[in-house]
């Protein structure tokens, strides 16, 4: 029996310390940015296959937490060769002159039962807006699981111009969507 209570004991421990650890290694090949907008009506889904990401968060003091996220735009698919091609073109992405986009958090902070904000800088395109990142975390088989949006309209970034500037055609709103596995900082 008493082995027993030891064994739970050191487990709860092992546990303990995991959910308060500090995650900062992402695992890029279990993390995806996805975007979903709307073109006359219907939703469309998208994602970019390249990006890198620094994250650092300890749940237990998620203010002290940051990120840093890069988009490289020209990983871009929407499903079809010319959709991609399009998407790389000047009057939305505009790789050449523009090829990544940004996201840096200026601070994290706790909105209660696993739910986060992440206020912070979006850049595309060379134009910079202030943007707010719900999330969630959570610990899973040791690794922190983080789910969330940031809403962005395109049109302020300049996403679309020409006759793509209709938002009857192409919704202005869009929400770039992102998963993001974490490892314990070692």
């Amino acid at each position: 029996m008493t082995r027993l209570v030891l064994a739970f004991l050191m487990s709860a421990q092992t546990v303990g310390t995991v959910l308060a650890a500090e995650f900062n290694v992402v695992q890029l090949d279990k993390s995806s940015v996805t975007f979903v907008s709307k073109q006359m009506g219907v939703p469309v889904e998208g994602r970019f296959k390249a990006f890198t990401a620094q994250i650092n968060l300890d749940t237990t003091k998620p203010e002290s937490g940051k990120a840093q996220i890069e988009i490289e735009l020209a990983g871009i698919d929407v499903g079809s060769s010319d959709a991609n091609d399009e998407a790389k073109g000047k009057a939305w992405f505009n790789i050449r002159e523009f090829p990544s986009a940004k996201f840096t958090s200026g601070g994290i902070k706790s909105v209660g039962n696993g739910r986060y904000e992440a206020a912070g800088k979006m850049t595309i395109k060379g134009r910079t807006r202030d943007v707010v990142a719900p999330f969630s975390a959570k610990v899973d088989g040791g690794h922190l699981l983080i789910d969330g949006t940031i809403p962005i309209l395109r049109l302020q970034y300049g996403i679309g111009d020409g006759i793509w500037s209709d938002t009857g055609t192409v919704a202005d709103e869009v929400q770039v969507r992102f998963r993001f596995t974490l490892a314990p900082k070692k």
